[in-house]
């Protein structure tokens, strides 16, 4: 009995964080580390058949920001919990997630995969959410190459 409270506890705990609203400004953020995560999986499963298998190097930036990218899973997860309850906020986080993905699907829209596989080394051994945000803020964005793949070079 003592387990089953103590699991209800933990679990009203948690609904406690996720309802608790974030800032505006610290959620966009979130939303780009998420989008950028999900971007670079995305084009690496896209490009594990070609020479330029990025793959392992999507592992290590993984690994390197995990910290990083659950802190921007929890926030937007929070937010979405604020706006759309818990059960409305796990559809919406997936549809979110899955229109990411969708973007994503056909490749990304300037950079082939030799140059993700650059970009991807690069952010892996780079710390700091601050890299990931001006990674995401250039290679998110539809205009113009990415400095970080020319500088990889």
């Amino acid at each position: 009995m003592h387990g089953i409270r103590t699991g209800f506890a933990a679990l009203a705990a948690i609904g406690t964080l996720l309802a608790t609203p974030a800032i505006a400004g610290d959620i966009q953020e979130a939303e780009k580390l998420r989008r950028l995560d999900i971007m670079l999986m995305v084009t690496a499963l896209r490009c594990r058949t070609t020479e330029d298998n990025f793959q392992p190097d999507f592992a290590a930036f993984e690994a390197s920001h995990l910290s990083e990218l659950n802190d921007a899973a929890l926030q937007l997860r929070k937010s979405l919990v604020a706006t759309n309850g818990l059960v409305g906020a796990s559809r919406e986080l997936d549809r979110i997630s899955t229109g990411m993905a969708n973007q994503y699907g056909q490749g990304h829209p300037r950079l082939d995969c030799a140059e993700l596989k650059q970009v991807t080394r690069l952010l892996a051994n780079t710390p700091g959410r601050a890299t990931l945000l001006a990674a995401a803020d250039e290679l998110l964005e539809p205009t113009d190459r990415p400095r970080l793949a020319s500088a990889a070079r």
